[in-house]
């Protein structure tokens, strides 16, 4: 039953941010005002909410990440996540196209 709920929190979170990056890009000005003023405000909400879970413990350790026989020291992969898309942008260095999930692969557009 465990697995049936968490296929179904995962398919409506990534058609969440299908359904975000669809507006993103196809969306007139009004409409996208009007969701960014919605969605961002829960959005950072939520990366706050997901940090503050792995904030590091008093011995730099990551409390989320780390088991009883392995030790994670911060920054987890979470932390570095958020600053990669946060803070780096689009300067931060990515996976190989071969690593990324099917869902981040972008076909290249050609430079005129």
């Amino acid at each position: 039953m465990d697995e049936i709920l968490g296929q179904v929190l995962r398919n409506a979170v990534w058609e969440r941010l299908d359904v975000l990056t669809e507006l993103a890009d196809r969306a007139d000005a009004p409409s996208l005002l009007s969701v960014a003023r919605s969605e961002l405000p829960r959005l950072t909400e939520g990366w706050r909410a997901l940090l503050t879970a792995h904030e590091p413990d008093e011995r730099g350790h990551c409390p989320e990440c780390s088991t009883r026989w392995r030790q994670r020291k911060a920054p987890c992969s979470v932390w570095r996540s958020a600053y990669e898309h946060l803070v780096a942008g689009g300067l931060a260095p990515r996976p190989a196209r071969h690593l990324r999930p099917a869902h981040m692969v972008r076909t290249a557009v050609p430079v005129p």
